[in-house]
């Protein structure tokens, strides 16, 4: 497991007797205002989209999930409903994905304990669960979880990218951006607006690049600004940063941001492999305009795009 990015947190849920129901249905639940278990229905709302939670479940953690969406009200999912006399609930959207192994903590006892929180631990000493429904998981503890898990972590969150379309990420990010006390309000705005191409970021993009790299279009009103080196990716610098962007198609600035496409340090337009041939034809991937060479300053965010983007992200949508 790599270093996390600070943007990403990491949770550990008890399920209760619903628990089985609630993995199934991609969902976690709690009555609002419960305060008879440790974490009870207000940890709920502090997840993010992006975030990873551990699932325990009859002394073993057989799943990992991914926060789809920020918490909701809603009532009380299946049989839960009458149990609880219609009362409403926050209700969290998460994508569960089974571990291949289930792994039981009780078996880690020592090794987990030296990298437990002592305030709030999802674990009692005797590796069984504690009173706590949802805790925040150190990153420490997360990395031994995962390796623990035999790196499935990897797995589940390249699974969701692909089903989110990479959007999952910005989306936890956007929230975070808004919570930072480090920025003035205006300086926030700017870089969520910079997620959907707008903004201060394309305005500087244009003051680098003036058509779209592979039809020659020299309308703007027709191109959008998208980033080279991915937005969630970015630190602010980055995500502002014109020399980070292209002026491209719709439909070419899907294929690059999917990375079935990318670009040369010369200008040379690269196909993937897994490119659809017919894709290729349609849209005159064949016959893009003569390669330009980029500008220094563009070509290191391209070497990323290249290496973390193209063919990568491609290959496992076609798998």
């Amino acid at each position: 497991m790599q270093d996390a990015a600070p943007e990403v947190a990491y949770w550990w849920v008890n399920h209760g007797p619903e628990g089985a129901r609630e993995i199934e249905g991609g969902y976690l639940w709690r009555a609002k205002g419960r305060t008879g278990r440790a974490g009870g229905s207000d940890a709920l709302t502090q997840p993010l989209p992006g975030d990873v939670i551990f699932s325990h479940r009859a002394g073993l953690i057989g799943a990992i999930g991914v926060v789809l969406e920020r918490v909701r009200t809603s009532p009380a999912p299946g049989e839960a409903r009458a149990r609880t006399g219609g009362e409403p609930g926050w209700l969290l959207p998460v994508r569960f994905e089974k571990l291949r192994e289930p792994l039981a903590p009780r078996r880690h006892r020592a090794a987990l304990k030296a990298v437990m929180p002592h305030k709030g631990a999802p674990l009692r000493a005797d590796g069984t669960a504690s009173a706590a429904y949802l805790s925040a998981v150190p990153l420490p503890l997360a990395k031994l979880l995962d390796e623990l898990c035999g790196g499935e972590l990897a797995r589940v969150m390249g699974e969701v990218a692909i089903e989110s379309d990479g959007q999952l990420a910005g989306a936890g990010l956007e929230e975070r951006i808004w919570q930072r006390a480090d920025l003035e309000p205006a300086a926030k705005r700017e870089l969520v607006s910079a997620r959907g191409g707008r903004g201060v970021f394309r305005a500087n993009v244009e003051r680098v690049e003036t058509a779209c790299r592979v039809t020659g279009v020299l309308d703007r009103r027709h191109l959008r600004a998208v980033h080279i080196k991915p937005w969630h990716a970015c630190d602010d610098r980055e995500r502002l940063d014109g020399c980070n962007g292209l002026l491209l198609g719709p439909h070419i600035a899907q294929l690059f941001s999917r990375g079935h496409i990318s670009f040369a340090d010369n200008g040379e337009l690269l196909l993937s492999e897994q490119l659809n041939r017919f894709v290729k034809k349609a849209w005159g991937l064949e016959r893009a305009r003569a390669a330009q060479p980029f500008r220094p300053e563009q070509r290191a965010y391209l070497k990323f795009h290249r290496a973390h983007v193209f063919e990568r992200l491609s290959a496992g949508r076609r798998r």
